[in-house]
């Protein structure tokens, strides 16, 4: 069977929720018997994600391959259940590179270079050999940004020449919001129309229309709207304001939008199975037994006067995903850790749980610390998650040990004693300045001590790659790593190292004994991106548990 292709483009604004479309199209048709893959094709000129601020475009998703990659995949991973790879993520950096590359390489054998045919080519290509690599019947390109920016016409163009190629196996989403504004009442359609508009311009006309509002289209504005936008009225899709993301799929499929898109590719229907989809969001929609309260110690959520939740999605995501399976309402603070400097403590009173997350640089450090302190001592559950793993490891050794000053070589090069330190080779890549995609990155083994809390939250929730070995594979990326010198001396001070990377024998958890602390725990590496609705994480779950035992405590 030939592969099929399906293209999602956006309307009137961003972050309407393409990605999530996206995702749910692929479900449904992945429950109704069929392979697919997504592929993501991003505006900007950088390669990957990974040297954005998280302010400017959300947290970089981190793959199981190393590849730092735009949140929509982690989108993907999450609805599909199965990993994302380098070939479902492009940007138009990549593109360009390999184009100029080739081109200086005589690989174009003399012709002038141009954007049509050359970079569409390349675009083609690149979502083609995503669909081989996979095997997939069907490809759905998300293609970035709105319909009508310079920076992603490209991408149109080249959806507009496979249609030519791949006869009847290419269809069009477009996603667009409808606004309701207060004083009409009801949703208007013409920034659609006009989106549909600059489309038909540049040789598309859409299939489908996802109408993204507050409020369903009636019967009477779907004429109207199906008349203006060209599109059979059938195939306007409603898709309102609902309390989960994942409820979308089984909203979609009520309105039979996977048999549409199968009925006009030309596909057999085959029977769809949502049981487990429809159970999870079941939960998370249930009323909980248990609230708790999480503080997220950060400083990448504020963007002048509004917050951003993107900045730390995936692990927002992950602890939602342990919390519906706890059945627990786990509501986040969202602490700006350079405000903690301060002195002020009491944005950390009333918390069951305390989270320092992903960071960079010296901005706030100390913050981060005093919440790690602040933890420890009034016995709070705590999570710290690599360079909260790692700040763990100087409050430690600040306080406990009496290592005056002691540091992390990240925001200290001078400091006497360098607790953290920089992973080894990583030193010349920043001679260089070599920052692109040159951390340690994607997957990494490491081994649990037996006996250790670590041992424990995995081995009852069946998180062990390798159960014999009691080996986990787990997400990287950082250039710091616990410096083993001081080792021994943590261990004597009562800081348990309780898992060390298989190949290079890297600290990868340090946590407190039970007996000391009822959950105090840090890992290197990222749980947070291996969470998924269907599979929340091991250590989450246990984090979850220990916030609802401390607020039964409190109580």
């Amino acid at each position: 069977m030939p592969t099929k292709y399906i293209f999602v483009s956006g309307g009137v604004i961003s972050g309407i929720g393409k990605g999530n479309v996206t995702a749910a199209i692929a479900l449904l048709l992945q429950n109704r018997g069929f392979s697919v893959t997504c592929v993501k094709c991003e505006n900007y000129l950088n390669i990957d994600a990974g040297l954005i601020n998280p302010v400017e475009h959300g947290d970089p998703y981190l793959m199981e391959d190393g590849t730092e990659s735009d949140m929509d995949m982690g989108t993907y991973e999450k609805y599909l259940g199965k990993n994302m790879h380098r070939h479902n993520f492009v940007t138009m950096g990549q593109i360009y590179k390999a184009v100029i590359d080739r081109e200086r390489s005589f690989g174009y054998k003399g012709e002038d270079v141009e954007a049509i045919p050359h970079v569409t080519d390349e675009i083609i290509k690149r979502i083609g050999e995503a669909g081989q690599k996979e095997k997939a019947d069907i490809v759905i390109i998300e293609l970035g940004g709105t319909a009508g920016e310079y920076q992603n016409m490209l991408y149109y163009e080249a959806s507009r020449i496979l249609s030519r190629i791949k006869t009847n196996s290419v269809i069009h989403v477009h996603v667009s919001y409808l606004p309701t504004p207060i004083h009409l009442g009801e949703p208007k359609t013409k920034p659609t129309q006009l989106s549909v508009r600059t489309l038909n311009s540049m040789g598309i006309q859409p299939d489908f229309i996802v109408a993204r509002s507050e409020k369903p289209v009636d019967d009477r504005r779907r004429e109207r709207f199906a008349l203006f936008c060209n599109v059979d009225p059938d195939h306007i899709i409603n898709s309102v304001d609902l309390t989960t993301p994942y409820e979308a799929p089984l909203h979609y499929a009520q309105q039979k939008f996977d048999e549409k898109i199968l009925t006009m590719l030309g596909l057999p229907l085959g029977r769809l199975r949502l049981g487990d989809w429809k159970q999870m969001v079941g939960k998370a929609l249930a009323k909980k037994r248990d609230e708790i309260t999480i503080a997220i110690v950060g400083k990448y959520f504020a963007t002048g006067e509004y917050q951003l939740r993107d900045s730390y999605a995936a692990l927002l995501d992950a602890i939602s995903h342990a919390g519906w399976e706890s059945g627990v309402k786990a509501v986040t603070k969202w602490i700006q850790a350079e405000k903690l400097e301060k002195g002020d403590l009491s944005q950390l009173e009333g918390a069951d749980g305390i989270i320092v997350p992903i960071g960079w640089g010296p901005r706030g450090v100390e913050g981060k610390i005093t919440a790690v302190g602040y933890a420890r001592t009034r016995k709070v559950p705590y999570l710290g998650l690599c360079y909260g793993m790692q700040l763990a490891v100087v409050e430690y050794a600040r306080n406990v040990l009496r290592l005056e000053n002691a540091h992390t070589l990240e925001c200290d090069s001078d400091t006497a004693y360098p607790v953290i330190h920089m992973v080894t080779g990583q030193d010349e890549m920043l001679k260089r300045r070599a920052y692109g995609g040159t951390m340690r990155l994607g997957r990494w083994d490491c081994k649990v001590k037996p006996g250790t809390m670590a041992d424990e939250i995995y081995s009852s929730r069946n998180g062990f790659s390798d159960p014999g070995k009691k080996v986990v594979g787990e997400r990287h990326r950082h250039r710091y790593e616990f410096n083993n010198k001081y080792a021994s001396d943590f261990e004597k001070a009562g800081l348990v190292l309780a898992g060390r990377s298989v190949v290079e024998n890297l600290v990868e958890i340090i946590e407190l004994p039970k007996s000391e602390h009822p959950f105090f725990f840090g890992t290197q590496y990222h749980p947070e991106y291996r969470s998924r609705p269907l599979e929340p994480h091991p250590v989450f779950l246990a984090f979850i548990e220990a916030c609802r035992k401390q607020s039964e405590l409190v109580k």
